[in-house]
């Protein structure tokens, strides 16, 4: 290990935090960093696997405008000189030899891919009492801010990954709440751009609807520059149709985005009842109207059936999705469908599921009602789109939304599981396929705690430059990773 990662961790507790990453580390910066508290130290797993390095050798010679950044890629995501495992023991050896669409943007930008990061198995959508970051792959993600805490899932590994300066930025990967609870736990900006904008070829699927890649930064503008190279249309998805009309320099206007004039619509009810959570948000809607924001108070209850609606939906479209991924996949994949996959687990039940089952996937396999499916869909984009987010951007004529985006992040729980909080209101965003931005606005204890910024489709630049424009505003000092177990300080 070279001196400057011994230096970096004695210091780390006192003098790094997420928006101090230095764009301009190298690799071999990142790698050694990775060598001493990935597997080593705390051991924080937020890495499952890491390039050849004759790859980053040669990634290290390209030009563009992520040139000699080190990017790490959840593993859900293709890599042609990966294994992509999605966390699963059924595809550890799932060598494809491509590159997902988005990844080969990312390269094709100057970025070096420097590894994979670990994430909750099957990207939480296996079964009930499941812990976040846990895959039978990479062991149990921790968060860097406090090593006994949840990094919040599914893109776990890509959240605690930039917190604690394992890259210069990474990919994580959403269905609802996988890139913005991670962030919002781990300290780190992540937006989930609307469905469409990012292809998603080549990535192991959940919902065809709401699926969608997303960029996890240190900041808003490193989030917005990964989003550049990324964001385009795909003939491979067709959900990317549009994105050449709503794709561009998403880092343009961040440099003097101002809040003077911007309405934004406060979710009061969405705040939730941790202590420190309302203080944390007062606080940024505060800055906000300091900056010159007109503050706007909503009183919104979400549709009880929303969230039935959208399960509904998400069990049938995980089947058709997954049986079609793997049945695609080349070489000798040993499962080929969800059927393949359910008596894999049952054959390895000792490794993949002593801490919790697989009841999603034995209630996907049983969801073969179209009917039943296409109503549910018809409802949820209903009451999270049109009579959700739309409804309420319209009716009180506002240009975000904001609340916080979770509560701190709760103990690991391999027995009993996570203990997700009733905070935020991402869930809109995510059933509608809109726009979610979440940035750092303080901690709790010293666990972090994010802010979340949602809009209307296709209304990526617009939340970028909000979101820009609070991180500037921001009063709030940002917790520091600890990488120790959390204590009352």
């Amino acid at each position: 290990m070279r001196q400057s990662a011994l230096i970096f961790l004695a210091l780390l507790p006192l003098a790094f935090g997420a928006e101090t990453v230095q764009a301009q580390e190298t690799p071999e910066d990142y790698l050694d960093r990775i060598a001493a508290i990935n597997e080593a130290g705390p051991s924080i797993h937020a890495v499952i696997a890491l390039a050849p390095a004759e790859a980053i050798a040669a990634a290290r010679r390209g030009s563009g405008p992520l040139a000699g950044r080190a990017v790490l890629v959840k593993d859900n995501i293709e890599t042609r000189d990966m294994p992509t495992t999605a966390g699963s023991l059924a595809l550890k050896n799932n060598a494809t030899g491509r590159d997902a669409p988005l990844v080969a943007k990312l390269r094709g930008a100057g970025a070096v891919i420097l590894g994979k990061t670990n994430l909750s198995e099957w990207a939480n959508f296996r079964g009930n009492h499941s812990s976040s970051g846990w895959s039978a792959a990479g062991g149990q993600t921790k968060n860097p801010y406090a090593i006994d805490r949840s990094p919040c899932g599914s893109s776990s590994g890509s959240g605690a990954a930039v917190a604690a300066g394992l890259a210069w930025a990474a990919i994580g990967t959403e269905t609802d709440g996988s890139i913005t609870c991670p962030a919002s736990v781990n300290g780190v900006v992540g937006f989930k751009p609307s469905v469409g904008l990012v292809s998603r070829a080549l990535v192991v699927p959940i919902s065809a609807v709401q699926d969608t890649a997303g960029p996890m930064a240190a900041s808003v503008h490193d989030a917005a520059l990964l989003l550049t190279a990324m964001a385009g249309t795909d003939p491979a998805d067709p959900a990317t149709a549009e994105a050449g009309k709503h794709a561009g320099d998403f880092t343009a206007g961040l440099a003097e985005a101002k809040l003077a004039g911007v309405r934004v619509g406060v979710l009061r009810r969405q705040v939730g009842s941790v202590r420190g959570v309302a203080t944390l948000f007062d606080r940024a809607v505060a800055d906000m109207k300091r900056a010159g924001a007109q503050i706007v108070e909503i009183d919104f209850k979400p549709a009880p059936r929303l969230e039935q609606a959208e399960f509904t939906a998400l069990l049938f479209e995980f089947r058709e999705g997954i049986n079609a991924y793997l049945a695609a996949l080349p070489g000798s994949a040993p499962v080929r469908d969800l059927a393949g996959l359910i008596a894999f687990n049952k054959t390895h039940e000792a490794e993949e599921m002593r801490w919790f089952g697989q009841e999603l996937f034995e209630k996907a396999l049983a969801a073969t009602d179209r009917a039943e499916y296409e109503k549910a869909r018809s409802d949820a984009a209903r009451l999270a789109g049109t009579e959700g987010i739309d409804a309420l951007l319209a009716k009180n004529k506002v240009d975000v939304l904001v609340a916080p985006t979770t509560g701190p992040a709760w103990a690991i729980d391999l027995v009993i599981g996570d203990h997700f909080l009733d905070i935020g209101a991402g869930s809109l965003a995510a059933v509608a396929g809109y726009p979610h931005l979440s940035v750092p606005m303080g901690a709790v204890e010293g666990l972090p705690v994010g802010l979340s910024f949602m809009a209307g489709k296709w209304a990526d630049a617009k939340v970028l430059r909000i979101g820009a424009g609070y991180e500037k505003a921001r009063s709030a000092v940002l917790a520091k990773p600890a990488l120790q177990p959390w204590r009352a300080r």
